[in-house]
């Protein structure tokens, strides 16, 4: 029985759990009464927000042939889930709306795919809609794969109309699958991805490479040095089916009854023997923006470590860190691929593990150079690079040194990639370079699309970037962005000092030309929620010893002279001059505590 491994990819929103869906059904790997839109959606969240957020294998029998989908997100947050699912498979079905056409994620998964070597089968959905261009889209495909616009199927998932040509595709195009050349006889297996099942413990999920795997045999774990027995083999259905063996070339899961999460890494190789050759894993991702997650209740921490743990162990681009806030108390340091990434962990947490959770607001990862000898009296030893003792990676506000001890500060910057019509063209350019992003290209995807392609700093475009993109597009641009490295650049800690005394909870780093807005914003949301006292607090925004914004919060006034009655005016005066000396030495004595409700008050602000 021939073996053909392969994925569906494409942009967000074109269709490739529908296409999934109608290839389950159509090759009898459930019943009709089984079915449900979204098969293999199998988190709430997903179906909810109508998003493929983790990849989800499935095996299916085609005439003779075994076929082993894998169906991947679309959003650029969850790119790393596609890399996994694209190093497992030798095809993949790239997915294009035909009326759509080509978007930015459409070409970022397709680099990705062919860099993988991947043989690609190109593929219109949607032609059933009244809007569709099919001739239009074809051509867009010619151009960006050099192919013919024979090679393009036409399909339409949703009414299930050439899917069956998408699957004699798959078995006549796709190769079968690749086996690497070991020095040893050992079974090998790549670990693409792994869950906790409260009963069974780490169920890995793996794409065996050499050899074969079953129940009840010894295995290893190359990376962490874990031996275990294996307790059962099997293959997605799309659930679980237990089999006697998974054989060279085919995808399955094997659970291992580990209980301790940290034993298993996706990337890593599961061998019948300790000496066995490890299979080139998967490049490490960088998370690229960050967030404090601290419980609301500070007795939850031990539950938001070990929630955090679960989670990371199923999400290999999620970084944890413990850290201390001073308004909020003990918490972790979350690094993400972007908002949505952060947005979707959050509520995993709170629905999957019951965690009640705030969250600060969103940076990046700033490397700073120190221009001192021993730089690990000015910043923690944990932040400094191993290959470069001398510079911090530095997320946290609060954890950046002062400005005398800085040599240099570098941002991480991406390459930025929108898709939008001709007529959005000057909107599109006028938002990036609001954002001081550099303009690099044009490029022509027909006459009334194009795609332009810029350079941008990553902390110009994690908060609100995508949703004006939208609104200045009416909906028609998308973008993507892949990491480019750091740069060096005007950055600074912006501080609010609250009385004169720094409050570390709300320092950011800004560029200085935009130091003075924030500040204003900030120092505007908090005097709208810090409480009186009975003495007037400034509220400054200040960079080293330069203020840049201010407010001011009146002190509440007593009425000292109300029991008076008539008589000289002096008699008044004199209580009002006494009122003011004792309001000045309060001021002197004063303090002003940051509130949790203040300090929530203030990540919100627009």
């Amino acid at each position: 029985m021939g073996i053909r491994n392969f994925c569906i990819i494409a942009h967000i929103d074109h269709g490739k759990s529908t296409l999934s869906d109608r290839m389950i059904e159509q090759t009898n790997t459930l019943q009709k009464r089984e079915m449900k839109a979204q098969t293999l959606d199998m988190m709430d969240l997903e179906r909810e927000r109508g998003i493929t957020i983790k990849l989800t294998p499935v095996r299916m029998r085609f005439g003779e042939m075994e076929l082993n989908l894998i169906d991947t997100p679309g959003h650029t947050d969850f790119r790393y889930e596609v890399s996994r699912s694209l190093a497992a498979c030798e095809g993949a079905v790239l997915l294009v709306d035909a009326s759509q056409g080509i978007q930015a994620q459409t070409i970022a998964v397709l680099m990705m795919a062919l860099e993988n070597h991947l043989t690609i089968i190109p593929v219109l959905n949607k032609i059933d809609l009244p809007a569709a261009d099919p001739d239009r889209v074809s051509e867009e495909v010619v151009k960006l794969l050099g192919c013919t616009s024979e090679d393009i199927l036409r399909i339409s998932a949703k009414e299930g109309k050439g899917v069956q040509e998408v699957l004699q595709a798959v078995v006549d195009r796709i190769p079968p699958p690749r086996v690497p050349v070991s020095s040893h006889a050992e079974a090998r297996a790549l670990i693409f991805d792994a869950i906790v099942d409260p009963y069974r413990g780490v169920v890995a999920y793996v794409r065996v490479l050499n050899g074969r795997l079953f129940a009840g045999m010894q295995a290893h774990f190359l990376q962490t040095v874990t031996p275990f027995t294996v307790q059962e083999v099997g293959f997605f259905a799309p659930k679980y089916v237990a089999d006697d063996a998974l054989m060279e070339g085919q995808i399955g899961y094997i659970v291992t009854g580990l209980k301790d999460v940290r034993q298993v890494r996706v990337g890593d190789t599961i061998a019948s023997s300790q000496d066995a050759e490890p299979l080139p894993g998967y490049t490490q991702v960088q998370p690229m923006v960050f967030a404090g997650l601290y419980p609301s209740d500070a007795d939850q921490y031990p539950d938001l470590r070990e929630a955090l743990e679960k989670l990371s162990l199923n999400d290999a681009a999620l970084s944890i860190e413990p850290e201390r806030n001073a308004a909020l108390g003990n918490g972790f340091r979350c690094g993400c691929l972007g908002l949505l990434h952060l947005d979707i962990i959050q509520e995993r947490l709170e629905r999957e593990h019951n965690c009640d959770l705030i969250i600060t607001a969103p940076s990046v990862l700033y490397e700073v150079q120190l221009s001192v000898r021993q730089p690990a009296s000015i910043v923690r030893s944990s932040l400094l690079k191993t290959d470069e003792p001398d510079t911090a990676r530095i997320s946290n506000p609060a954890d950046f040194p002062d400005a005398a001890f800085i040599k240099e500060v570098r941002e991480p910057w991406v390459a930025l990639e929108i898709v939008c019509r001709a007529e959005d063209i000057g909107t599109v350019m006028t938002l990036v370079q609001e954002r001081r992003g550099i303009y690099k290209g044009l490029q022509y995807l027909d006459a009334d699309r194009c795609l332009l392609t810029f350079e941008v700093p990553l902390q110009a475009i994690i908060l609100d970037f995508f949703d004006k993109l939208k609104s200045s597009t009416a909906g028609y641009g998308s973008m993507s962005y892949e990491p480019l490295g750091y740069r060096a650049g005007q950055l600074v800690k912006l501080q609010i000092l609250l009385l004169g005394e720094p409050a570390d909870a709300l320092s950011t780093i800004v560029h200085t030309s935009e130091a003075h807005q924030v500040g204003g914003i900030v120092c505007k949301k908090l005097k709208e929620v810090l409480p009186k006292q009975q003495f007037q607090i400034p509220i400054q925004a200040a960079i080293g010893g330069k203020i840049v914004a201010r407010e001011t919060v009146s002190a509440l006034r007593k009425d000292v002279t109300g029991y008076l009655y008539g008589g000289d005016v002096t008699r008044k005066n004199k209580l009002l001059d006494k009122q003011k000396k004792g309001k000045k030495r309060m001021k002197q004595m004063g303090k002003v505590t940051l509130s949790q409700d203040a300090f929530l008050a203030v990540l919100k602000r627009e």
